[in-house]
């Protein structure tokens, strides 16, 4: 799965790598009100059209993640009856953290599309790291994504400042990537 290339002028200035905390982090104010304002409506790219209104709702309930803006991803997620709505789910609340809640959400999206390219990159950012502990050499393997051991890894090394906790945040960076960009190319079509 690549990226995708050329979002809406409206959203790119949005996309950004940024490694986001483990835990709920601190909303970032200066995002809030350009978050805010943005629509559904601002997807599409011209010569595209809105094709899925709960793949775009995905995509902005991601926005408000990626700046750490937990609540305004709730409401949003909590009303989408759909996988990716319960991936996003399940992701914030691995972050805020309620552990048992984001397993409750992993069990509603069982295996996920985004699973097979998550555990191939997971492994090469795991093979960067020297030392892992036991309970998280299963990244290495790249064979199959368990999102129940990466709650469990996440919860164990938050606010540690290890290495392990860098490599949960990169892996938490390109699983959103992945499903922002699963949810993005749902939720527009060309208009060919």
């Amino acid at each position: 799965m690549s990226r995708v290339p050329g979002y809406s002028e409206a959203l790119a200035p949005f996309i950004q790598p940024r490694l986001m905390a483990l835990g709920p982090g601190q909303p970032m104010a200066e995002w809030r009100n350009r978050l805010e304002r943005l629509t559904v409506h601002d997807l599409p790219r011209p010569g595209q059209s809105l094709l899925d209104q709960n793949a775009a709702q995905c995509c902005l309930a991601g926005l408000w993640l990626l700046y750490d803006f937990l609540d305004e991803c709730h409401r949003i997620c909590q009303r989408i009856a759909t996988t990716e709505g319960s991936y996003w789910h399940a992701i914030m609340h691995r972050r805020e953290p309620d552990e048992q809640n984001s397993k409750y959400w992993w069990r509603r999206v069982g295996s996920h599309a985004i699973f097979p390219e998550l555990a191939r990159r997971a492994a090469l950012l795991a093979a960067g790291v020297s030392s892992l502990p036991a309970q998280a050499t299963w990244l290495r393997t790249g064979c199959r994504w368990d999102p129940f051991a990466f709650v469990d890894l996440c919860a164990a090394v938050r606010d540690t400042g290890s290495p392990v906790e860098m490599l949960c945040r990169q892996i938490q960076l390109v699983e959103w990537q992945l499903l922002f960009d699963l949810c993005y190319t749902r939720a527009v079509a060309s208009e060919d």
